[in-house]
């Protein structure tokens, strides 16, 4: 089998990763991130497609009459045309469930600056601040307790509950919204969601009732002062409307690890916003979560060449 593997680079930093363990299961030819024409000639004689964030569209299958299975390094397919994947019989498989702990931590990590000012007090600190100080602890930020204050949740998957489950454990309120219909008391309605949350975190995919979730209608239902954070995908928020609500004061912050375009796009001004936290989309890039992608990649694309039944997500 022919193996390509079209993005390396975004699976491996430093040489920290070996990807030498698919080559058990075929001929692998690696791109760290594949020129889009040299994917359209390599995939013409290509049996099976690993990759990560390329975008692989109907142009892509029609160049690739031998391609039979795409594999996901990633929970997200959106990149992925799954209706031509259909058209042309190719089985696409995505990972689920391997960055729940490491994407989790990041959300807490966001919440707890937030309210610590860690960085800004260690900055203050190593620019002299504390040498210069009048009194022994000088009371430069304003800092908060998370304890009490109620976190809101928009969507109830894996993520999202590993979420609840260490802000309970801070001493936080839960509040859920979802789609799906559940009696407990924690799950309210998007609008009272809104209007309660100290904090409201993003745990939900991206499709056409979640596009721009998050507009100026939305964020100003949010309390004024409440704390923002995406760790799910750039298009559920209308960015424009994001430096808005942080420029006005109405949000006291926010924290995103996703973009609508990824790399930032060059005009974006948001990296220029004081009380915005931007990471580059790594919150589940920890190494130990990455090795554990890797297996999993490699079990799903050995079951699909034994004949084994996968999770395909273009049947």
């Amino acid at each position: 089998m022919k193996i390509l593997l079209t993005d390396r680079a975004t699976l491996v930093s430093d040489n920290d990763l070996d990807l030498g363990i698919f080559e058990q299961l075929g001929e692998v030819k690696e791109f760290e991130n594949i020129p889009r024409a040299d994917l359209l000639e390599e995939v013409k004689d290509t049996n099976i497609i690993l990759c990560n964030k390329t975008i692989i569209d109907e142009e892509v299958f029609i160049n690739a009459p031998n391609l039979k299975y795409v594999g996901l390094f990633a929970t997200g397919y959106n990149n992925i045309d799954l209706v031509s994947a259909k058209k042309y019989g190719v089985t696409v498989c995505n990972v689920a469930g391997y960055s729940t702990n490491a994407v989790a931590q990041q959300v807490i990590a966001y919440i707890l600056m937030h309210y610590t000012k860690i960085n800004q007090y260690n900055s203050f600190v190593k620019q002299g601040g504390w040498k210069k100080a009048p009194t022994f602890c000088p009371l430069v930020f304003s800092t908060d307790e998370v304890f009490g204050k109620t976190l809101g949740i928009v969507g109830y998957g894996a993520i999202a509950k590993a979420v609840e489950k260490a802000a309970l454990g801070l001493g936080m309120n839960v509040l859920v919204y979802t789609r799906s219909k559940h009696n407990e008391e924690k799950f309210v309605s998007f609008h009272e969601l809104l209007e309660k949350s100290d904090v409201l975190t993003l745990h939900c995919p991206l499709n056409e009732q979640s596009k721009d979730l998050m507009n100026d209608e939305t964020f100003a239902k949010m309390k004024k002062g409440a704390y923002f954070i995406n760790t799910s995908r750039g298009g559920t928020v209308d960015e424009n409307a994001l430096e808005k609500a942080l420029l006005s004061g109405h949000l006291s912050g926010a924290a995103v690890d996703v973009l609508k375009q990824e790399p930032m796009n060059n005009e974006s001004s948001l990296e220029k916003i004081d009380n915005l936290i931007i990471t580059p989309h790594t919150a589940w890039a920890p190494l130990e979560t990455r090795k554990r992608l890797i297996k999993l990649v490699y079990q799903s694309l050995s079951d699909f060449l034994n004949g084994k039944e996968v999770n395909n997500l273009a049947k």
